[in-house]
């Protein structure tokens, strides 16, 4: 039972404990402090421009549907208008702050509930290109700073991500038993949707080569990669390790574990490969969600066409 706090008198001192609460029983990173203290901030401080008073419980247990549009439309102008990504942010943060004066200072607002967020189109992938790609899964190999048997396991994760498409967790998903890998590898993904991979040569000789130099016992039932004491090798590793090598080459924040995930659909569209299979291929339960790659390629068909065009 959560210990009992004593009720604050203004919005600003339950801010306070809200953000207390959210570090120290959430667990929340320091960037998610600063964005959801900084949302909840600007929300008291239009509720108190626009009531022409200071704000305490009860005025945040009275506002209205109305008022709540009246702050998004705010942040939608002004010197710096907020995009309706950050807008959604902004009112998903709010909404979390109502949920914690309901739950912990008995001051329950259902008004939140009834104010629609701002459409928000949904991001086109950001894939890396071939040589990009190349680059990533060649540069593990070429890291001073680790022993050769964890260059290797970078090498297969990465190329793992890239040849089959796979999610980082479900590259870390896998067994000791399943490798060697044979031709095709049978993945369990969202929702518990299974589906098939092709593994292609490159892929099982990366991991074949990883193999070859780790140093743990062929347990079946441990995790094919394995950390440097021996436990699961974590998806917040492979970022850092992406993040790491991404500097070297000098390429984008954009060249994320994920990107290798786009990149393989990106690439398969560009050779030719139809949006089915490439759903099939990625798990995907939408062909919506694939066809967002068709936006990918044709921007960068249109990019090639600018750069190499005579007339363009």
């Amino acid at each position: 039972m959560a210990a009992s706090v004593s009720p604050p008198r203004t919005a600003a001192a339950a801010r306070a404990l809200w953000l207390e609460h959210l570090e120290q029983e959430r667990r929340a990173s320091p960037r998610t402090l600063e964005a959801y203290g900084f949302a909840a901030r600007r929300y008291i401080a239009f509720l108190e421009q626009h009531r022409g008073e200071s704000v305490d419980l009860a005025c945040l247990a009275a506002v209205t549907p109305a008022e709540v549009r009246a702050w998004l439309a705010h942040l939608r102008q002004g010197d710096h208008p907020l995009s309706p990504r950050s807008m959604s942010q902004a009112l998903s943060a709010v909404r979390t702050f109502h949920r914690f004066l309901d739950r912990r200072l008995d001051t329950p607002n259902d008004s939140l509930a009834l104010v629609r967020g701002p459409k928000v189109k949904p991001g086109a992938p950001r894939p890396v290109s071939e040589d990009q790609a190349r680059g990533l899964l060649a540069e593990p190999g070429l890291d001073p700073d680790r022993e050769d048997w964890e260059a290797s396991r970078n090498e297969a994760v990465l190329t793992l991500l890239y040849g089959c498409g796979l999610r980082i967790s479900e590259a870390l998903s896998l067994k000791r038993s399943d490798a060697p890998l044979a031709d095709q590898l049978r993945i369990t993904g969202k929702g518990s949707k299974t589906r098939i991979v092709p593994v292609l040569p490159a892929v099982r000789e990366a991991v074949d080569a990883y193999l070859a130099d780790s140093p743990f016992s062929p347990d079946p039932e441990a995790p094919l990669f394995r950390a440097v004491r021996g436990g699961p090798l974590s998806p917040r590793h492979v970022q850092a390790m992406v993040q790491k090598l991404r500097g070297r080459l000098g390429l984008p924040d954009s060249a994320t574990p994920h990107a290798l995930r786009h990149s393989f659909a990106t690439h398969l569209l560009g050779a030719g490969a139809d949006l089915r299979s490439i759903q099939e291929l990625l798990g995907h339960a939408s062909l919506s969600t694939t066809q967002r790659y068709t936006q990918v390629d044709a921007a960068g068909l249109l990019s090639a066409y600018a750069a190499a065009h005579p007339r363009a």
